[in-house]
């Protein structure tokens, strides 16, 4: 196995960009599969996240295309958000820094006129999100019977975000002969089903058990009974814990990304903290990114569209204030620290709602997320009745899901004092009045 990146037979362009990048030596994904990918086979990749597996694939193509040829794309990488296919046309640059070739991004979310100028420009390597993608090649501006290479990343999320029905028409509208290679940290059996479609004896390469943390991730898990006991508990780790330098703060909902967002900048102000979700614009977003990779802000609050695609390697520390449902994104969430072989911590806030989902997460990664108990100085707060109620219909739909039969909380037989109070209340509201007669009679 390859020791350095001297034996894989790399040219002095991209060996140089390789030390530029501070590279000393190939991670296990690399090691594994950047060989075949420069023999040309097909490559089905599973690894986690941050452990290089960008630059598994970009290294060998750039090694492949090696200079600027004709106006249409060879190699097509496709990525399920706009925040991936950004960073991997930064990582594509950063490679190709000493050759000719030419790379470009294109997505949705922005006006296409300047995405259809560059691509008329002539380019050798074209990032993209899937709709765009078909959109503008439906229009007639992106030309495939040159490509040779096509890269699925992230190909779960793609199924999970609806993606299938334009990948197999970008399957349709490219060459058949040509080399293709799909990438994840998690790896479904739809997914897999997807592979044997679009690969041709591909070589299978799984680094680590499917979907496992990386090793360098502390995971800590506090059962917090409500919303509020959960911003006292984040309090405590925004204000009060000197080794949070750098932190991601996932949520499940805008609303609440919102709402930990406006508590955060009422404790601080907006030099320190930023939100990002789907309903922030496009620049907004990217200046976000930027500001939070640049250490201009030391707090980002997001959903799960920045879960994949930020690749910041001084992450200190991430926060799940809600539990993801998505049991996978659990792993890309926390494998947003402990990148690149630094250490990090994942926090997990877990209501009895989301316990349900704790034990899936913990079959998945094949380990239990070890607990602790909530420090003396957080403020339990008691749990107010919607959201009390809120919690009780999340169980029952879960224990439902499980079991069928399972009748719910909310649909057990009433006790006499409930059956009494129930038709008291009915009755003040004028209903049953011909009942209550007969009974007064």
């Amino acid at each position: 196995m390859s020791k350095n990146f001297e034996d894989f037979g790399f040219n002095k362009q991209v060996l140089s960009a390789i030390a530029d990048a501070g590279y000393q030596q190939p991670t296990p994904i690399q090691q594994k599969a950047i060989p075949p990918i420069l023999n040309g086979q097909d490559v089905l990749g599973i690894a986690q996240t941050g452990t290089g597996k960008t630059a598994a694939y970009v290294l060998p193509i750039i090694m492949k295309l090696k200079y600027a040829q004709g106006n249409d794309i060879r190699s097509l990488i496709v990525a399920p958000t706009r925040e991936l296919a950004m960073q991997i046309d930064e990582n594509v640059k950063k490679y190709a820094t000493y050759t000719d070739l030419r790379s470009y991004v294109i997505y949705g979310g922005l006006g296409p006129k300047t995405q259809i100028e560059n691509l008329g420009k002539g380019l050798d390597i074209l990032i993209a999100t899937p709709g765009r993608f078909m959109d503008l090649y439906l229009d007639g501006h992106i030309n495939t019977k040159k490509l040779q290479v096509l890269v699925l990343d992230e190909a779960d999320k793609m199924m999970d975000m609806g993606f299938m029905p334009q990948i197999n028409k970008i399957l349709e509208v490219v060459p058949r002969k040509r080399q293709n290679m799909l990438f994840s940290a998690t790896m479904s059996e739809r997914v897999e089903k997807l592979a044997e479609n679009f690969l041709l004896w591909p070589t299978k390469i799984e680094v680590t058990p499917q979907a496992t943390p990386a090793t360098t991730v502390e995971q800590v898990l506090y059962h917090v009974p409500n919303f509020k006991t959960k911003i006292n508990l984040l309090k405590v780790f925004v204000e009060d814990d000197p080794e949070v330098k750098k932190l991601i703060i996932f949520c499940r909902s805008r609303a609440t990304a919102e709402n930990v967002y406006r508590f955060l900048v009422r404790r601080f102000n907006e030099s320190h903290v930023k939100v990002l979700h789907a309903n922030k614009g496009q620049n907004t977003r990217i200046n976000s990114i930027n500001a939070f990779k640049n250490d201009e802000v030391r707090i980002l609050v997001a959903t799960d569209v920045a879960a994949r695609g930020i690749d910041v390697s001084d992450v200190s520390h991430v926060i799940n204030f809600d539990v993801p449902i998505i049991y996978e994104d659990y792993v890309h969430r926390i494998g947003r620290t402990g990148r690149a072989y630094n250490s990090g911590k994942a926090v997990t806030f877990c209501n009895e709602a989301e316990v349900y989902y704790i034990r899936k997460i913990e079959k998945l990664i094949r380990q239990q997320i070890p607990q602790k108990e909530i420090p003396k100085k957080v403020f339990i707060e008691e749990t107010p009745f919607a959201e009390s109620q809120a919690i009780a219909r999340q169980i029952d739909e879960q224990k439902r899901k499980e079991n069928p039969d399972f009748k719910g909380a909310f649909h057990e037989k009433k006790t006499p004092a409930q059956r009494a109070k129930f038709k008291a209340s009915k009755n003040k509201n004028g209903k049953f009045k011909t009942g209550a007669k007969k009974r007064n009679r």
